[in-house]
């Protein structure tokens, strides 16, 4: 069993009156995680012209949707947008021209177990298993719009976007679907204490109970939740894009244990298990920033300028270098701390 970190940032209502930017009118019909009647789903903030050069090398190449790194095998996986594809570089030879794979559509996620990537491919309805070192693409047809894919034991959950549920895919047989509550499935989390969802247009997260097949409490999650990742203590993540500000949700019982104010247009996240480390990144300053989230409250440990519009993150926890994706099309970087 995983243990929570000592905690001390500061606490918000769950239950709060604040209206999401982009929306008109308060909800009042009791619903305490629905705090506007027509929610919008939180966006990263667009980003200034960059006026500091980026720290690192920096990959080019297109528009850049996701990334990830599998540390297995030293692979640096670069979703890229136009055309839909996939770039593989070899972390311990950067200089090296990248192995392009075609996809059938924009990447919306990736997800590592070591050995193989989740690929997420929404508008043609599959998600794909990347097997590493051989590169091979095994497809999975979904139906609906699949937006995150992860492993879960013998089986792979997927959030399903706006059909509001989990699809559960076992290795042999067929799919089951875990619904309910869920204005919008964006992301699924396993902590290792219990499985947690994301819906960004409630701005909330969900305890899931896979096995029972049913989605659990909720807990509103600040004003415009964006991206989660679990951590090292049990705990999810969460960015809020829109009050500014890094949570930390416990996932066996669920409960907000921490927020902590990160201003600057904070998006994108992931996480270093072996250094403790919580990368995000700001898209309204360019920048990435790296916070130990072993005590009580954040410790800003590193802070780097970046590439133009940084919505996407990763790590490479064999060498502790951080990567970072340039919407915009300004490549991918590659940052040592």
């Amino acid at each position: 069993m995983r243990r929570f970190a000592a905690v001390s940032w500061i606490a918000i209502p769950l239950a709060g009156v604040l209206v999401l930017s982009g929306c008109s009118s308060a909800k009042s019909d009791g619903d305490d995680l629905q705090i506007v009647a027509n929610p919008v789903a939180a966006q990263p903030a667009v980003s200034p012209a960059v006026t500091v050069p980026p720290a690192g090398q920096v990959l080019p190449g297109g528009a850049v949707s996701a990334v990830a790194v599998d540390a297995k095998t030293s692979t640096l996986v670069v979703a890229v947008s136009q055309p839909p594809s996939l770039r593989l570089y070899d972390l311990n030879a950067l200089a090296s021209p990248p192995v392009n794979m075609p996809l059938y559509g924009t990447v919306s996620r990736l997800s590592v177990t070591p050995g193989r990537v989740e690929i997420a491919e929404p508008n043609p309805g599959v998600v794909q298993q990347l097997s590493l070192p051989d590169r091979t693409l095994t497809e999975t047809k979904t139906g609906g719009k699949p937006v995150s894919s992860i492993v879960f034991g013998a089986d792979r959950l997927v959030a399903m976007g706006a059909a509001k549920d989990i699809q559960v895919l076992p290795a042999a047989g067929p799919a089951r679907t875990i619904g309910g509550q869920l204005y919008s499935a964006d992301d699924v989390v396993d902590t290792g204490d219990g499985v947690v969802v994301l819906d960004r247009l409630r701005t909330a997260v969900f305890s899931v109970d896979v096995a029972g097949g049913k989605v659990g409490e909720g807990l509103r999650a600040g004003d415009g939740a964006a991206n989660a990742v679990a951590d090292s203590y049990g705990r999810v993540l969460v960015t809020d894009a829109r009050a500014g500000a890094l949570l930390a949700f416990s996932a066996g019982p669920l409960l907000l244990r921490q927020r902590f104010p990160v201003p600057g247009g904070v998006y994108g996240i992931a996480y270093d298990a072996k250094r403790s480390l919580a990368w995000v990144t700001l898209t309204g300053r360019n920048e990435v920033v790296g916070f130990d989230v072993r005590g009580g409250e954040p410790v800003e440990k590193y802070r780097f300028p970046t590439v133009r519009q940084p919505d996407s993150v990763g790590v490479d926890e064999q060498t502790g270098r951080v990567l970072v994706g340039s919407a915009a099309g300004e490549g991918t970087q590659v940052i040592q701390p």
